[in-house]
């Protein structure tokens, strides 16, 4: 085995738990687990020790660590906290790491240090108080925001060494210190099970405080948020977790003589209505800059407001045992990336247009804007275009609109919101002169949850290049706090459904597993008042409004998320953690899962209502649960699916005896499913695409032939539909897997590229930047669906890209975390190459394939610690010269020759 240079051969990325490195702060476990990546080591190497050292102070003089830890594993993706010290509220720690290989006496270079800092751990560490707003107010309806203010001195005569802001809102807030905005969160602090679960944040603000001159003022807005706003559809219903907005702060500052100061939100503090009359995240925000404080979040002695403006805060009673004051165990929202206009439209009626060239989710920044004092500015968005116009119906009761007032300065205003969010291509504006500049005056602000991208994505089809970009966009803007089904119009929540279906594909494209475990906490803890069975919406917003959905609506697909992702987590992390933690939550919906016991049965209860294969094509717009695929089989199928799960999962954990009876379980109700809906020749009594899908991908086919019938029974609908897709949001992701698993690759391919309406590149061809809510949103003649649901941005659709990765590309993750993975692409259309990787705890993986000359060559990179099967494609037309082949660690090159042995492109079926 070759030895690793020691120059190159080193430890990157350490990081704790599933958090980013630049969010170390405030992290809520005691004993945060610990993950390293390996890098410049030799091929084939395979880790066999490694060293934690762990240091109280970071170490600029003495390299002593404070513990030091030697532990023989090969393991690197989060491993146990090492020291029987565990960390207390706001301990910071330094952590650096190295390792050593199995045939190398050298241990690797150090480890660039990492730190970890614990926020408030226990209820009794927050010594503030919670306060709010002290006029009386209409909570009937929109609230401008609040400004709140607090003076204070530093003690000049030593020196501040470490300063934190501990804070959190009911409701959404932003903080200044001396007029400098704290971080770069937004939307903070999330949105969360507010009755159940409230989220923290914290913050190093040493850098905000002014050390020379002893006078600070620390300043936080609040607005309503998701808190006391107007959240969900038909009309939806305010005030769901309270009726006023409050805001609790601590800002706390260490001094080089062990000293401590803290500075609390208490009664001392001031309170104003702020610039931003409204601020709502369907409706947008209204700010006014002629009702501007000043440098309200300054000290005085340099600011021009009024202290009249200001009044004295209330404190409210402290909060309740719920909800719990927790940290996020997933990274913020954040501004990520800023477009400009690419072009600028003027509209058959007149109205002026800016095209951003992509379905976003953001806001809208204005730059040095002119015009009177007291000209207001209005800001619509929209997804679309229509007939020429702004394309608004979608967004049904979203007015999303954002209005700002000017000051009137002759040198020009900029803005931008706090507290609002809109999902949006085109922006129409209004209020500014004919002559105003509008290409460069405004820009779009994209924002989502931070996370690390990992998988990527090419081939040579450009238009499947397009589609899998629309995916990546698609999943970006509704990955907003929480993976929510569209970002634009009056709804924007956590349907279960969704994030069930395409959680695989999720944890490909970005290191989502942070995130996901929040969202899975607030599943599970709403599951508890409802029997067991998982809200359709996580929060759950549908507890507290009248709407079209029962209170309890016990939903295949939607309650198996409880399931599917977190086993889609654990297959992309190797995170066994996330299992062990939300097994009580998959038990419980099993244990409330309506079955048809008054004819003592196993399957669902065939009289309680499903949503089945969701927005069918065929599917009117008014009724989208109207599928071609019986509803209860398509329920009764991923119940099996998810017994399956369960039975692997119980097992991982070590609960065999569980294992054995869900395993025991899924072999009775697959039996009742063979009886109640399939012949003995495989044929389904719901002859369609997504039953076949769903039949065979379950593994739901007792017999190799009955298998066989299903798979040509598919291709047959598959090529009589003209290779159009005939599955809605349950089968979408199973359709093109399904084909390939019964020997129908190419039609799989015909399937995969058809550009006509509805397939998955008709979009495409309508200039879609996004994955739709319907095959067709937009119809063929460029008008908007008709249906009042129509989304241009919905991510379900897009699990088709866990295809494109694992059988067009070739690479397949078959051991959770990718300690081990498979390269097998599965050649077919007029695919030449594509090019796959993804980003996996142990280190970048991939594979490139090229068909040319007559040779397929393939080059396959494995990261250190790690294992590839490849499977080199048939070199013969008989098609009986496979080669599988395991390399290690480092990058390999093959080179086979290949002869097509498949017609392409296949016929659709003949009609009479």
């Amino acid at each position: 085995m070759p030895t690793a240079s020691p120059d190159s051969f080193g430890v990157q990325d350490v990081r704790f738990e599933h958090r980013l490195a630049n969010d170390a702060l405030g992290i809520g476990e005691t004993r945060p687990r610990i993950s390293w990546r390996v890098s410049g080591a030799p091929t084939g190497f395979i880790q066999n020790k490694y060293q934690i050292e762990l240091f109280d102070q970071k170490p600029e003089h003495s390299k002593i660590p404070s513990q030091s830890f030697e532990i023989k594993s090969n393991k690197s993706n989060l491993v146990p906290w090492p020291s029987d010290e565990t960390l207390r509220s706001r301990e910071g720690i330094f952590a650096r790491v190295r390792v050593w290989g199995e045939a190398d006496p050298n241990p690797s270079q150090w480890s660039e240090l990492a730190y970890i800092e614990a926020g408030l751990l226990n209820r009794s560490d927050w010594t503030c108080q919670r306060i709010s707003a002290s006029w009386d107010q209409d909570t009937s309806v929109p609230r401008p925001e609040e400004l709140y203010r607090k003076e204070f001195s530093v003690q000049s005569a030593t020196k501040i060494v470490k300063a934190r802001l501990y804070i959190t809102a009911q409701g959404i807030y932003e903080a200044e210190i001396n007029g400098k905005r704290v971080g770069d969160q937004f939307l903070a602090p999330g949105w969360s099970a507010y009755d159940e679960r409230l989220h923290y944040q914290v913050y190093d603000v040493l850098e905000y405080l002014l050390l020379e001159n002893v006078e600070n003022c620390i300043g936080i807005r609040v607005g309503e948020g998701w808190f006391c706003g107007r959240i969900g559809f038909e009309g939806g219903g305010r005030n769901l977790w309270g009726n006023r907005t409050a805001v609790m702060a601590q800002l706390e500052m260490a001094y080089e003589d062990g000293s401590i100061q803290v500075v609390n939100t208490d009664d001392s503090w001031e309170v104003a209505s702020g610039p931003t009359r409204l601020a709502e995240i369907y409706n947008g925000e209204k700010y006014d800059a002629t009702m501007e404080l000043s440098e309200w979040s300054a000290a005085r002695a340099s600011q021009e407001s009024k202290p009249s403006a200001w009044t004295r805060a209330a404190v409210l009673s402290p909060l309740p045992a719920k909800p719990e004051l927790l940290a996020m165990s997933g990274s913020p929202i954040r501004r990520l990336l800023i477009l400009k206009p690419k072009d600028l439209i003027t509209t058959p009626q007149g109205k002026k247009v800016l095209d951003f060239g992509q379905n976003l989710v953001g806001y809208t920044r204005l730059k040095n804007v002119k015009g009177p004092r007291g000209q207001t500015i209005r800001l619509l968005h929209a997804e679309v275009m229509e007939q020429g116009e702004l394309g608004r119906r979608p967004l049904r009761e979203a007015d999303a609109i954002d209005e700002y007032k000017l000051k009137g300065l002759p040198e020009g205003e900029s803005w931008e919101p706090k507290f609002a969010f809109h999902g949006f291509r085109y922006l129409q504006v209004e209020g500014l002169s004919s002559d105003a500049d509008l290409l460069t005056s405004f820009e779009a602000v994209v924002c989502w949850t931070e996370m690390e991208p990992t998988g990527d994505f090419s081939c040579s089809d450009k238009m499947l290049n397009k589609l899998h970009e629309n995916v990546i966009w698609g999943m970006r803007g509704n990955f907003v706090g929480l993976p929510t089904d569209c970002p634009q119009r009056d709804e924007r929540l956590g349907w279960t459904g969704d994030i069930a279906l395409f959680a695989p594909t999720a944890c490909f494209l970005y290191d989502c597993a942070g995130m996901l475990k929040t969202w899975l906490a607030d599943l599970a803890v709403s599951q508890e008042y409802l029997g067991g069975v998982p809200p359709l919406v996580v929060p759950n917003v549908l507890r507290y409004i009248k709407s079209a959905f029962p209170r309890v609506f016990p939903i295949a697909i939607w309650a198996d998320a409880t399931i599917l992702v977190p086993w889609a987590i654990y297959q992309s992390t190797g995170d066994i953690g996330i299992l062990d933690l939300q097994y009580p939550s998959m038990e419980s919906w099993l244990k409330s899962c309506p079955r048809d016991t008054e004819r003592g049965r196993r399957l669902y209860d065939a009289n309680l209502f499903q949503l089945g294969d969701w927005l069918d094509p065929d599917a009117p717009p008014d009724k989208p649960q109207n599928a071609k695929a019986d509803a209860q089989l398509v329920a009764n199928a991923f119940l099996i699916h998810s017994l399956d799960i369960i039975s692997k999962i119980s097992s991982i954990i070590g609960k065999d005896q569980e294992a054995k009876q869900y395993a025991d379980e899924a072999i009775l109700v697959r039996q009742e499913f063979c009886d109640e809906y399939m012949t003995p020749n495989g044929r389904l009594v719901s002859d369609s695409q997504t039953a076949y899908a769903l039949g065979i991908c379950f593994d739901l086919f007792p017999t190799p032939r009955q298998l066989a019938q299903a798979g040509e029974r598919l291709a047959y609908i598959v090529r009589k539909n003209q290779f159009r897709i005939g599955t809605g949001f349950a089968g979408t992701p199973f359709i093109c897997e399904a084909l390939v698993l019964t020997g129908h690759a190419q039609i799989a391919y015909r399937m995969l590229v058809e550009d006509t309406c509805p397939s998955w590149l008709y979009p495409v061809t309508m200039g879609a930047t996004t994955m739709w809510e319907r095959w067709d949103s937009m119809l063929p003649d460029g008008s908007i669906n008709p249906g009042d649901m129509t989304s241009f941005n919905h991510y379900a659709l897009g699990a088709v890209a866990t295809f494109m990765h694992e059988r067009l590309g070739g690479l397949r993750c078959i051991e959770p975390g990718w300690k081990k993975a498979r390269v097998e692409p599965i050649l077919g259309g007029d695919f030449t190459e594509a090019t796959v990787s993804h980003i996996t705890p142990y280190g970048k993986v991939g594979c490139s394939w090229k068909i040319e000359d007559d040779r397929f060559d393939l080059t396959v990179q494995v990261p250190p610690g790690t294992s590839i099967e490849v499977v080199l494609p048939p070199s013969g037309a008989d098609g009986t010269d496979a080669v599988v082949r395991t390399v290690m660690s480092g990058v390999h090159s093959f080179s086979v020759p290949y002869e097509r042995n498949y017609e392409w492109p296949p016929k659709s079926a003949s009609w009479p």
